[in-house]
């Protein structure tokens, strides 16, 4: 089936949904979806916000290149990228065009395809570890390099970014990033407390 004739678990986000503050995207986006044509789909669990210009962490905060130019472009579409020599990780792009701002997906709870999620993640010993931290997820969503740029809005290109009724948390707090060497104050990550495929509660 191509994306264009699939028939999206859920209700395809908007792009003003996206172009907003990312630390106003990022504790929304907890318990959407995010799902593949091929039927595997995830909800969200843990997001961390990356903002631009302000944000020594951020890919962009020293401006715009060939690597990080996929966020500075339209909400809504993803940035993938390369990590530790080995590992892709992936964002969806917020705000306006040129900010450069962002939300790094964590952690997703699989809700369908998981046979195809354990394919393509071998060495998960437990459905858990599938999809449990940023390079697990996108393993076993099947994205790499290939997906840099796509749509999530428009989802010609086989994944879409999902609300299928199920509400966000009330009140997350926010808590530090992982795996960052400045920024470290920042709490813009968001986790929903108790569910078991968070990366590290």
């Amino acid at each position: 089936m191509t994306p264009s004739r699939v028939r999206w678990p859920g209700e395809i986000l908007g792009r003003d949904f996206f172009r907003r503050d990312p630390r106003l995207v990022g504790p929304e986006l907890l318990n959407k979806v995010l799902a593949v044509a091929d039927g595997r789909a995830g909800r969200v669990v843990e997001v961390e916000a990356y903002v631009g210009a302000i944000d020594p962490a951020a890919h962009t905060f020293r401006g715009k290149t060939a690597r990080n130019a996929v966020m500075f472009g339209p909400p809504g579409h993803m940035y993938v990228y390369f990590t530790y020599g080995m590992h892709w990780c992936a964002n969806v792009v917020c705000g306006d065009e040129g900010e450069g701002s962002g939300v790094l997906f964590r952690a997703l709870e699989p809700v369908a395809g998981i046979e195809r999620m354990r394919a393509a993640r071998p060495k998960a010993k437990k459905d858990r570890e599938l999809c449990s931290g940023p390079a697990r997820l996108a393993q076993a969503l099947g994205i790499t390099g290939e997906q840099n740029g796509i749509d999530l809005v428009r989802p010609r290109e086989g994944y879409a970014m999902l609300d299928d009724g199920v509400p966000a948390p009330e009140n997350v707090p926010g808590s530090a990033r992982i795996g960052i060497r400045e920024g470290t104050d920042l709490l813009w990550r968001w986790y929903v407390a108790g569910n078991p495929h968070v990366s590290r509660p």
